[in-house]
């Protein structure tokens, strides 16, 4: 079993304030599933935390680009910086986020390191970008785009790298089945979306599985997981900016998480969005530890 460590990246940066002169509450994640032992429950090292920089977002309006910028571009390099050094030394970052724009330092370090492929496990696409969208700022809902090239230079080109991401090294789980906005697009892009009713007629595991495999190529030298916790239902994890319906239900989750992470080419994994600022008994923050953990179980 490779060595996992956990390693914290509370970054809000990439979402819009939840009300007036208040900051998303996401950040709080890492805390909350310390508080529920993670890293003792995973076994793991302590990696310490990433520190992200002050939540401003200044004079920003709509049509200004992405909010937080240069806040973002030099957190994702140094986010990217720890990936890579526990990367390169054969241990497994699992990394406690933070919004979903913490992708881009994953990206940006395996990218450094090779070919590598994303395993998206979301509510959305987060493919919002300037081609399809007049409304770009939120870059917790960019991070797919903005990963394959779409989008201002100053977030990804960083380093001269772009794109971090090929369109044909992703693959998109758990897509709400009424999001059909980014459908044709993605489908033309040969991106693959395996949506929740996908996963419900072809079996999680099975899909998980040949996805796993799928990465098994010479031409690629691994993938990254993330794991957003807005793909699952309200029901059970409401304590997230966007609580969609018709989401995953937690064995399901893990189903489909359980075959990546045991897959020899995974090489390491995110958990996003959920905020404890929306769950004041803590009950879905254990509900997530406890499907991380279990996912981790066979593995």
């Amino acid at each position: 079993m490779r060595t996992r460590v956990v390693l914290d990246a509370p970054s809000n940066l990439g979402l819009r304030p939840p009300a007036p002169g208040t900051v998303p509450g996401c950040y709080k994640l890492a805390g909350a599933l310390r508080e529920q032992r993670i890293v003792q429950r995973l076994g793991a090292l302590e990696g310490g935390v990433v520190v992200p920089p002050r939540y401003d977002r200044g004079d920003w309006q709509e049509g200004d680009g992405v909010f937080n910028a240069a806040a973002l571009a030099a957190y994702t390099v140094k986010l990217a910086d720890r990936v890579e050094r526990h990367v390169r030394a054969g241990e497994f970052p699992v990394v406690l986020g933070g919004d979903c724009s913490i992708q881009l330092g994953a990206s940006l370090a395996l990218r450094r390191l090779g070919r590598y492929g994303l395993v998206a496990v979301d509510a959305s696409a987060d493919f919002r970008h300037p081609g399809n969208s007049d409304r770009i700022g939120a870059a917790g809902g960019e991070e797919v785009a903005l990963g394959t090239g779409r989008g201002q230079d100053d977030l990804t080109n960083l380093e001269g790298l772009k794109p971090y991401l090929r369109d044909e090294d992703v693959r998109l789980f758990g897509n709400r089945d009424a999001f059909e906005d980014d459908r044709a697009e993605l489908a033309a892009l040969k991106i693959p979306v395996v949506t929740v009713g996908d996963i419900r007629e072809w079996g999680a595991e099975a899909l998980a599985r040949a996805t796993a495999e799928a990465f098994a190529t010479p031409e690629l030298d691994g993938f990254w997981l993330h794991l957003d916790a807005d793909v699952l239902d309200p029901t059970v994890m409401p304590a997230v900016d966007s609580p969609d319906p018709d989401g995953l239900l937690p064995d399901e989750l893990v189903s489909l998480l359980r075959p990546l992470l045991a897959s020899p080419h995974c090489v390491g994994l995110n958990v996003t969005i959920y905020d404890p600022d929306l769950d004041p008994d803590g009950t879905a923050g254990a509900l997530l530890a406890d499907i991380v953990v279990s996912a981790f179980a066979q593995s």
